[in-house]
């Protein structure tokens, strides 16, 4: 029988879904709520000192849907409103009744060594299990040089990463910013700090666009807006280069994010190195329930592919991730029609003749391929609407 069990750093997660830092684990009565219904652990909305000011704007989200379905979330979201005695008290109690659960404290502060170290002094004596150091807030936080502020320069991030390392005495997650060239400068950065894992990725940057009606902003304060963090499905494939390229580049653990909605996502990103996953949006959407379906759906598929643990799946797939250059270039692919599927809508000819290549064309109601044409790029398989191209030798 397979199990969803797992270690990381010496930590036991009775599974590897976990609650990220946001509204869904902003009170001790949520997370309380959510450990009953099999949550394997939560890192806590992120605290900072009792004299850091937190006030929100209202409204502070805005969608994109598709067919009424929530494709991305934008937040300007900020931090945790409770005092830090708020968090010991509730720590103690969290982990008096679930024993077993994993609990995170995300902390940020002022770059400032006293007010890291402060807050770490204070949380040691609590029964956490490890830090997350949130240097990737991209709203908000970065106009007062904190939050992705820390996370977009190596010399900050290497700074504070070592203040609380030095006083720290449970495991370090650094929380890491997509909104970078390249996540693993930073990364290599705070490892050599001695952070002892990642947690990838946070919100990605955006702005939600303009309202044409009004000439307002979507996202509306007053007629006003300002750029926040993008999440949801949307942001997976962002999430899935991160993790990928950080496993790439370091053995440390790493916690993925960004995107999950289901078990399928959660496998895809423990097989590309994620040793365990955060989710926020599908909760905020459809709310702790989904714990159910994302262990269950996980745990078939662990005993259908003969695993014994996700352990077995862990970085099955990041080796299959390569360099453009190191790709095959000498094997041609060629668009293979289903007559029976083909309504010959022309949708494919069009898009192959306006996208280069003229490969594709109708004639008396035939759809015909000029292989000599045919570059192999399958667009025309992606287009269609009956997915009546699949692409062969």
């Amino acid at each position: 029988m397979a199990t969803l069990k797992t270690s990381v750093l010496g930590i036991d997660f009775e599974n590897p879904f976990l609650l990220a830092s946001a509204p869904p684990t902003a009170s001790v009565e949520s997370i309380d709520k959510a450990f009953e219904m099999g949550w394997g652990g939560a890192v806590l909305k992120t605290i900072t000192p009792d004299d850091l000011e937190m006030l929100e704007a209202s409204p502070r989200y805005a969608t994109i849907k598709e067919k009424g379905k929530v494709i991305c979330l934008q937040n300007i979201e900020l931090l945790s409103h409770e005092t830090i005695k708020y968090w010991i008290d509730g720590i103690r109690y969290l982990k008096e009744k679930h024993p077993s659960k994993v609990i995170i404290a995300s902390i940020m502060a002022p770059v400032e060594r006293k007010e890291w170290q402060n807050l770490v002094k204070i949380f040691n004596d609590t029964p956490i299990d490890a830090y997350e150091l949130n240097f990737s807030c991209p709203h908000g936080m970065p106009e007062r040089n904190i939050g992705m502020a820390i996370g977009t320069s190596a010399e900050i991030s290497i700074l504070i990463t070592s203040w609380v390392k030095s006083v720290a005495t449970k495991p370090v997650f650094v929380k890491l910013t997509p909104n970078v060239t390249n996540i693993t400068w930073i990364a290599n950065a705070v490892e050599r700090a001695g952070a002892d894992g990642f947690a990838a990725i946070n919100t990605v940057q955006s702005f939600m666009g303009i309202n044409l009606d009004t000439l307002e902003p979507v996202l509306n304060i007053d007629g006003l807006s300002t750029y926040g963090g993008l999440s949801g499905e949307a942001v997976k494939p962002i999430g899935f280069k991160c993790v990928a390229q950080l496993r790439q580049n370091s053995n440390l653990p790493i916690l993925g994010i960004g995107g999950i909605s289901n078990w399928q996502d959660a496998a895809q990103y423990i097989a590309i190195g994620a040793d365990a996953v955060q989710i926020c949006t599908e909760v905020m959407i459809n709310g702790y329930g989904i714990i159910n379906g994302l262990k269950s759906g996980l745990l078939n598929y662990l005993e259908t592919k003969g695993f014994n643990d996700i352990s077995e799946l862990k970085n099955i797939a990041v080796k299959k991730i390569t360099s453009h250059e190191k790709l095959n270039k000498e094997s041609h692919l060629y668009p293979s029609i289903d007559k029976e599927k083909c309504i010959k809508c022309g949708k494919c000819a069009k898009i192959c003749s306006e996208s280069e290549y003229h490969a594709l064309n109708i004639e008396k109601e035939c759809l015909n391929l000029n292989r000599e044409q045919c570059a192999g790029c399958s667009l025309c398989s992606h287009v269609c609407p009956k997915e009546a191209i699949k692409m062969c030798c």
